[in-house]
């Protein structure tokens, strides 16, 4: 940790990726030049192709921050650095702390600053961590998606109503065939 002249302090903090589902990298034949690492996803040519995959399970980066640095520029820092091009709006920043033997997360909001919390927790790792996770507030953000995706949804919504109906549709044939047995075999009367 370093003061600077404008009294902001610079440090590194270390984020926990938990994340559960795959995220979206550029593909392409050529590994990315040192300029297009610099440049990072969505700056300059627009991503045409993606490949997705699962990042390792528990994967811990370091970053040097500023104590103004913000949970939001965190977050677009760390998809920088592992080069994915997914909205940074699907993702949290999440403070972690060890209490009792009990683990307690918070969601951070976008302006809180992780570095200036850290130095406030003190250096204990229990008393305070970072960890990103999928950004689940229980609504969707539709707007983080692109195009192909969306139509995907649709795609999977489609199925999903036309098998619902389908079974549907067989539990009443299948009443409606009982009660014509039913009516068939009682004499009148």
């Amino acid at each position: 940790m370093s003061l600077n002249k404008d009294g902001s302090y610079t440090g590194f903090i270390k984020v926990q990726l938990k994340l559960v589902r795959p995220v979206s990298v550029p593909s392409s034949k050529k590994p990315p030049s040192l300029q297009d690492v610099r440049r990072g996803p969505g700056r300059g040519t627009a991503v045409k192709r993606r490949t997705s995959f699962y990042l390792p399970k528990d994967a811990v980066k370091h970053l040097h921050v500023l104590s103004r640095t913000r949970a939001r520029e965190v977050i677009e820092a760390l998809l920088r650095k592992f080069l994915v091009v997914d909205d940074p709006r699907k993702f949290a920043l999440f403070e972690r702390a060890e209490r009792h033997g009990q683990v307690y997360l918070r969601k951070l909001s976008d302006d809180e600053q992780p570095l200036r919390l850290r130095l406030l927790a003190g250096p204990s790792e229990k008393a305070l961590s970072f960890v990103l996770k999928e950004n689940d507030s229980g609504e969707v953000n539709w707007d983080a998606f692109s195009m192909p995706e969306l139509h995907n949804f649709l795609r999977i919504l489609q199925r999903e109503e036309e098998e619902h109906l389908r079974q549907i549709l067989q539990k009443y044939s299948y009443c409606r065939q009982k009660i014509q047995e039913a009516l068939h075999a009682c004499p009148l009367g």
